[in-house]
């Protein structure tokens, strides 16, 4: 009985331990070198796609840095912001990183060559300075650095710098004027600029017509307000024309700019539109002559006059008697063209005493303005 006991539980002992290797325990049997630890699944999975970065893309714009920097109390520098606001009074020192910096800044210290102002090149870094600001320095200051080529210089957009200063004045919300009027000049090819910049960030600034008296609303389509610029109109037409005025309010004050005069010029931008004529073509001699050179233009656009003549003096190595006696006069007026339509009218008249046989030839007007220039001639004999 002892036996089939004894041989019973050897079987049962077989059993289990055949059980227990064909289902292992968990985290329990030691993986062999080398054997998979991937557990199989059934479940598809989606290749993940690596996107590769576009290095051409990515390096093909140059990265811009600031090399700016404001000169603050006991010899600190700091970055400046885009805007600041100082009190007039104020010495301002600006620095630019470079050894070859060139600055911009407003027109008006430029104008006036203003002895507060100061621009010095250092060898590592150009300098700015400005000393007892007043009210009418605000506005734009910039620099940049140059790439050169020999005497050839370019400037280097990725080193550039620039922050707009408004100088705060007592009693001057508005930055001042060298006038009490001036003339805006409306072209239907460009934005027009009536030029109100205040002195203070937290003023309400409007725009106004003279008469009929009315506010003009900055709609935002139309007109826009730039903190900047002023009231900038976007599309000019002659309906814009008139005298106007800006407002500015703050802190329960008030003031009231100078007053502009817009005036609307439908003359296309472009080289002198120039015409020439002579007051005889065929004359004889002893007689006098005049010959008249006109340019109709845009009403703020400057023209210049040159003239070629047969009595002219020539050129050294060239054997001919003394210049003939002339007299040149350039003259220019606004005048009214149409209805509304306001244009610039520049002329130069050449005048010729005592006409002899070297006077008979080609007379040429030469006309230019910053957009180029024209040149016309006439014809005049002797008889």
């Amino acid at each position: 009985m002892k036996v089939w006991l004894l041989l019973g539980l050897l079987l049962v002992h077989e059993a289990l331990e055949d059980v227990a290797g064909q289902h292992p325990p968990k985290n329990k049997h030691p993986k062999e070198p080398g054997e998979n630890r991937i557990k199989p699944t059934n479940k598809k999975v989606k290749p993940k796609i690596h996107k590769i970065k576009d290095r051409h893309s990515a390096d093909s714009t140059p990265k811009t840095q600031s090399i700016m920097m404001q000169m603050m109390d006991k010899g600190r520098l700091q970055k400046p912001a885009a805007t600041l606001s100082l009190m007039a009074g104020q010495t301002l020192e600006l620095r630019c990183k470079g050894n070859k910096i060139r600055w911009s800044y407003p027109a008006y210290l430029d104008t006036l060559k203003d002895t507060r102002l100061s621009v010095k090149q250092h060898e590592r870094y150009g300098q700015l300075t400005l000393v007892n600001s007043t009210a009418a320095d605000t506005g734009e200051f910039s620099c940049w650095g140059q790439l050169c080529n020999g005497y050839i210089c370019r400037r280097d957009e990725a080193k550039t710098g620039s922050t707009y200063i408004i100088f705060t004045e007592k009693g001057e919300l508005f930055v001042p004027s060298p006038s009490y009027f001036d003339v805006v000049y409306l072209n239907p090819d460009r934005q027009a600029v009536v030029p109100c910049r205040v002195t203070v960030l937290s003023a309400k600034v409007t725009l106004h017509r003279e008469f009929p008296a009315k506010e003009i609303q900055a709609n935002g389509t139309d007109i826009v307000y730039d903190m900047k610029r002023g009231f900038v109109y976007l599309q000019p037409h002659s309906d814009h024309q008139g005298v106007v005025y800006c407002k500015a309010e703050v802190g329960g004050k008030s003031q009231i700019s100078v007053k502009y005069q817009l005036l609307y010029a439908e003359v296309p931008s472009g080289p002198p539109s120039t015409t020439i004529l002579a007051s005889a073509n065929k004359v004889k001699g002893g007689d006098d002559i005049s010959i008249l050179c006109t340019v109709l233009g845009e009403p703020d656009v400057e023209v210049e006059f040159r003239w070629i003549y047969p009595g002219q003096k020539p050129p050294a190595g060239v054997v001919q008697q003394d210049e003939r006696p002339v007299t040149i006069q350039d003259t220019w007026r606004l005048i009214q063209r149409g209805l509304g339509h306001t244009t610039r009218i520049s002329q130069s008249v050449l005048i010729l005493e005592d006409f002899e046989t070297v006077d008979a030839g080609y007379y040429i007007c030469t006309a230019q303005n910053l957009r180029g220039q024209t040149s016309v001639a006439t014809t005049v004999e002797f008889s």
